[in-house]
C-alpha cells in the first residue's frame, strides 16, 4: 500500500503584526495617559489650592451644641417644613467685608457671577495682624492725642529754649522727643547739672508730672575718649548724666517709678564727630515721652510676697544697651 507522504504547512512569516499591533496600541494608550496626566487647567487647579488654603486659615467660631437639653423647633411643624433640630442660639457666621485689596473667587461650576462662601475667600498674604492692647492702655486715638498734647505743651513751656536751639521737640508715631544740649546742662567732661539748667528742668517736671506716661531719659556723648577715676570710658559718662537729669526731675515732682535713665555713650551719633560742630550736636539728653503707661506700675508690690524676683518700688533703671 502506497502511503502518501503529508504536505508541509506553509510557513506564516506575519504573525508577528499581531503582537506589533499590541505593542503599538499599548505604547499609544500610555502616551495618551501621559498627556492627559499632564495637562492641568490652570485656572481650576488656582481656584482649587486657593480655596483650600483659605478654608484652613478661616478661623470657625460658633457656640457650643447645649448637651443634656431638648432641641427646639425654629419653625412651625404645622406648614409642612421641617423642624431645625439645631440648638436655636447658633446663628449662621457674618460675612466679613470685602477690601479694596481682596479679590473674590468666582465659583465656575455654577457660572461666572457667583461668589464663593465667606468660608472660602482668599486671605491675603500682607493682611496686617491687629495689635492687642494692653491692659490700662488707653485707645490708640486717645494716646495719639495725649502725645499731641504732651509735644504741644513742651512747646509752650520751652519756648525761649526752641528758639535759641538750645532744644528740640520732635513728635513721632509712639513719642514725644525732648532733645537737650549738653552744654545746656553739664560741665565738660562732668554730670553735674549747671545752676542754669535748674529751671529748664523745672519746667519740663512741671509738664511731665501730671502724665501717666513712661518717660526715658537718653544720654549721649561725642567719640572723644575720657578716661579717669570717675567716668572710665563715654558710657559711664552717658548713664551719669541721663541719671543726674532723673533725680532733677524726680526731685521736681515726676514719678520716679515712670522714668528710666539710659547711657548710650559715643554710640548713635545724629553727626559726623570729625568736626567740632558734630560733636556738639551729638553731645546731648534725650528726653523720650511714650504713648503708654507703664502695665506693671498697677500691680500691687508686696515686699515679703515678691521676694527677690519682684519689681522694687525704690529703683531707678539705669541701663546701657
Amino acid at each position: 500500500m502506497r502511503h502518501h507522504r503529508r504536505a508541509d504547512d506553509h510557513e506564516n512569516h506575519d504573525r508577528w503584526l499581531v503582537s506589533y499591533a499590541d505593542f503599538i496600541t499599548l505604547l499609544f494608550a500610555f502616551f495618551v495617559v501621559m498627556y492627559a496626566i499632564s495637562s492641568v487647567n490652570a485656572g481650576k487647579y488656582r481656584v482649587l489650592s486657593e480655596n483650600l488654603y483659605s478654608a484652613f486659615r478661616s478661623p470657625i467660631s460658633g457656640g457650643a451644641l447645649p448637651i443634656g437639653s431638648e432641641p427646639q423647633a425654629l419653625s412651625d411643624p404645622q406648614d409642612g417644613r421641617k423642624p431645625n433640630l439645631i440648638a436655636p442660639d447658633l446663628r449662621p457666621l457674618p460675612t466679613p467685608p470685602m477690601r479694596p485689596d481682596q479679590r473674590p473667587v468666582l465659583d465656575r461650576s455654577t457660572g461666572p457671577d457667583r461668589q464663593t462662601p465667606p468660608l472660602a475667600r482668599p486671605v491675603p498674604e500682607n493682611a496686617p495682624h491687629a495689635e492687642q492692647p494692653q491692659p490700662g492702655a488707653p485707645p490708640a486715638d486717645a494716646s495719639q492725642q495725649q502725645l499731641d498734647a504732651v509735644a504741644g505743651a513742651l512747646r509752650n513751656a520751652m519756648t525761649d529754649m526752641l528758639q535759641s536751639q538750645q532744644m528740640e521737640v520732635r513728635r513721632e508715631k509712639h513719642w514725644v522727643e525732648l532733645e537737650i544740649k549738653d552744654n545746656l546742662l553739664f560741665p565738660s567732661g562732668s554730670a553735674q547739672i549747671n545752676t542754669q539748667a535748674q529751671d529748664p528742668l523745672a519746667r519740663i517736671a512741671g509738664v511731665l508730672k501730671n502724665l501717666p506716661n513712661r518717660v526715658q531719659v537718653e544720654g549721649y556723648t561725642d567719640n572723644v575718649p575720657i578716661r579717669n577715676a570717675v567716668y572710665p570710658s563715654n558710657w559711664e559718662l552717658s548713664a551719669a548724666r541721663a541719671a543726674s537729669v532723673v533725680e532733677v526731675l524726680a526731685h521736681a515732682g515726676v514719678d520716679a517709678q515712670r522714668m528710666a535713665a539710659i547711657g548710650y555713650g559715643e554710640h548713635r551719633p545724629v553727626a559726623d564727630n570729625a568736626s567740632a560742630d558734630g560733636r556738639l550736636r551729638n553731645r546731648r539728653v534725650v528726653m523720650v515721652v511714650l504713648n503708654q503707661p507703664d502695665p506693671r506700675a498697677d500691680v500691687a508690690v508686696d515686699p515679703d510676697a515678691a521676694g527677690t524676683n519682684g519689681p522694687r518700688a525704690t529703683d531707678t533703671a539705669g541701663t546701657a544697651p
